[in-house]
């Protein structure tokens, strides 16, 4: 894994980066979530998560079907009934520095269509550290408590949480249905009354308040719930029966009347700089609270707003936390070592002297590319005053946004006199072929292709990643091991699929008999790999890891072109770029990508052997929302849209279960025109396309 800038990364970079953060990530939920004992301070977690969003917005097509983006919290634990969520529990997206909250503004104002001085008021409340839960309660009486879990089942606590003083078990004017939202936590000073007790009965004592919080409110005996001293703050609500009020502030003012303890800190701010003089308030209060918070929330007033808003996969729109920032160290660079990716990218990684930082001994960090080692960005300004990096200097790594730490500064006072620039490769150190720069790329790669190992085994791992062929069975270390091997050597994709054959014909060195197989494992090795002779369009392309596409990209053109031979005539047909570029979601950096691609002697013939070991491409079924009037229809906007900006409307079409295009065809369902809408609408119009304006599309769709 490299900590190198995404914008210079390759894309065999960024996809195995992507696949060790999955990995590592799913290890953290479980530890956190499922385990109450992390081994990740919520620094570190945040930085592995923005790291991997980071790394998904410079390569939204090598997003992974496991991604991390995606995920909430972990699986139920054993033990423990399970409780599905009316409404699912989503996480936040973070926010690390002001202008990350100055772009939060911007973003939500610019998908309302409001200006930069239209009034727009926000909450902002400390971020607790500790368990989030919900409560159900029917008629006012508390029928189910249930944690977060990965999203959408949680864990059955109910017995546990009706012993917390904090929750009422009765409310009195509630709505019928109502579903509260907090989270557990203990303060400073019962964690520590708490642990001198486990001490004195010679128990394990608990990490932090947080832990023991999470481990108390998760114990399959009640009692021990209700010994430990857990109070509960309340910030929000799943399913309802009725609204509490018109907005947040006032919808948190209705949960302190009914009982439920809120903070004190909550306020109501009206402008990116008064959120921002919150922040430094509450974290300047920080250590006197009584009680662990790792940031402040934000969150949209209006309840109307936050509903046009709505959510992305995992997170809303409308909300963000913004962190407490971590912590920096100093350490000596030991050397610079080149890393090469799939797409022959190479990386510097520094190898340094391990230091603790933020509670995590570290000793690799990212050095981006040779720009930033040279001391300057990709446009040749200079950064760090221009001061570059050589091995043995002594640099400052932190962790405040990234999986692996960055490299901010270097101490020239403390160089070495004998301390020689560093020569970034112009060959590969794998290959020895020619590593070139194009221009506009910030990377250098290696030209060698599928001649280079470091390249060939990135893309076989690429091509049985989860996203792609999901092959199980065979993962990286069996990837590594069959591209080496010299009895059944994989060196393309199509080889996968001959491994039984060749295994057959082979009476001396059966795979069963190797280390770590046997009969059984290869039986069902074997049928896994037979199993996936028939594979959906979009998986297929995605797993041919062409760069600039990625599982998005992948599904919006195995959408657009339905089956094989129509995408394989798209990109090898040198008159349909045109029609590429049409696709609502490609640019011209991709289309000319899958031309390239499919235009390479050598890649042609190694997805030509691919395709003819499968034995059925499906095509991809749009997702159909139930009673939607426009579910699976084409829809495309046109003009100038008045009462919502063009995301708005395109997220609420997708919500309901239409296709969104970017020109107008023949397979075109719907022109909804604007102001403006010029050739488009004369297109739909010769085509026979249905148009509408604005106005009807929102009474279409019930808006």
């Amino acid at each position: 894994m490299t900590n190198t800038d995404p914008a210079t990364l390759s894309e065999a970079q960024a996809a195995q980066e992507l696949a060790d953060l999955a990995a590592r990530l799913a290890q953290a939920n479980r530890q956190y979530h499922t385990d109450d004992a992390p081994d990740l301070t919520d620094a570190e977690y945040d930085a592995l998560k923005r790291r991997n969003a980071a790394l998904e917005a410079q390569f939204p097509h090598l997003k992974r079907a496991d991604s991390p983006s995606d995920q909430v919290g972990a699986a139920v634990a054993d033990g423990f009934g399970k409780i599905r969520h009316a409404v699912p529990m989503l996480s936040l997206a973070n926010a690390f520095a002001a202008e990350d909250v100055t772009e939060f503004d911007a973003g939500i104002r610019k998908f309302l269509n409001l200006g930069a001085d239209a009034p727009l008021t926000y909450t902002a409340e400390p971020k607790i550290d500790g368990l989030s839960l919900s409560l159900r309660y029917e008629r006012g009486l508390l029928v189910q408590a249930a944690t977060r879990g990965d999203g959408e089942v949680g864990e059955d606590v109910t017995a546990n949480a009706r012993t917390i003083a904090d929750i009422p078990q009765h409310l009195t004017g509630a709505p019928d249905l109502l579903e509260v939202r907090g989270e557990v936590y203990m303060s400073h000073a019962d964690f520590a009354a708490l642990n001198a007790r486990q001490t004195a009965s010679g128990d394990k004592t608990f990490a932090n308040p947080r832990n023991a919080a999470a481990g108390s409110l998760r114990q399959l005996d009640p009692a021990i719930t209700a010994a430990r001293p857990l109070r509960y703050f309340a910030y929000a609500w799943g399913a309802l029966s009725e609204p509490l009020a018109p907005s947040q502030s006032g919808a948190i003012a209705r949960l302190k009347a009914l009982g439920f303890q809120t903070n004190p800190l909550t306020v109501q701010c009206h402008s990116p700089a008064a959120l921002m003089a919150h922040y430094i308030r509450i974290a300047a209060d920080r250590a006197s609270l009584g009680y662990d918070i790792d940031g402040v929330v934000y969150k949209v007033d209006d309840l109307a707003l936050q509903a046009r808003l709505g959510f992305r996969s995992t997170t809303p729109r409308w909300a963000i936390a913004h962190k407490f920032p971590a912590e920096t160290a100093w350490t000596r660079l030991i050397s610079i070592d080149i890393q090469v990716g799939r797409t022959g990218a190479l990386s510097p990684v520094a190898r340094l002297h391990p230091v603790t930082v933020g509670g995590v001994v570290v000793s690799n960090a990212t050095l981006h590319n040779e720009d930033y080692i040279a001391g300057r960005d990709a446009k040749g300004a200079p950064i760090r005053d221009g001061r570059d990096i050589r091995a043995g200097d002594w640099v400052q790594v932190y962790r405040a946004g990234d999986v692996i730490p960055k490299i901010a500064d270097v101490d020239l006072t403390r160089r070495d006199k004998d301390a020689e620039p560093y020569d970034f490769p112009q060959l590969c150190p794998e290959c020895g072929s020619a590593a070139i720069r194009e221009s506009g790329d910030a990377a250098r790669r290696c030209t060698g292709g599928l001649i280079c190992p470091a390249q060939g085994v990135e893309r076989l791992k690429h091509f049985v990643s989860r996203g792609a062929f999901d092959i199980e069975g065979l993962g990286a270390k069996q990837i590594e091991m069959f591209y080496h091997d010299a009895d059944l050597p994989v060196k393309t994709p199509a080889d996968i699929f001959t491994i039984a054959a060749r295994d057959a014909a082979n009476p001396l060195q059966k795979l069963k008999n190797r280390e770590g197989f046997g009969a059984t494992s290869v039986t069902k090795l074997f049928a896994a790999i037979d199993a996936r002779r028939r594979i959906a369009l979009d998986r297929l392309i995605f797993g041919l890891g062409i760069r600039h596409v990625g599982e998005v990209a992948a599904t919006t053109l195995a959408r657009h072109f339905g089956t094989w031979p129509a995408f394989e005539r798209a990109v090898t047909d040198p008159d349909t770029r045109a029609d590429l570029l049409a696709i609502d979601g490609v640019g011209s950096v991709m289309a000319d990508s899958l031309i390239a691609a499919f235009a390479n002697p050598a890649e042609r013939a190694a997805i030509d052997a691919l395709v003819a070991q499968l034995t059925e491409v499906e095509p991809v079924i749009w997702r159909v929302a139930d009673g939607s009037p426009v579910a699976g229809k084409t829809v495309v906007f046109t003009g100038t849209l008045e009462r919502m900006t063009r995301a708005e409307a395109k997220a609420r079409a997708e919500a309901l279960g239409a296709k969104v295009a970017g020109s107008v065809s023949a397979k075109t369902d719907i022109l909804v025109a604007g102001p403006g809408a010029g050739s488009k609408a004369t297109k739909a119009a010769e085509l026979g396309v249905q148009v509408m304006d604005e106005a009807a599309w929102l009474a279409l769709i019930g808006a």
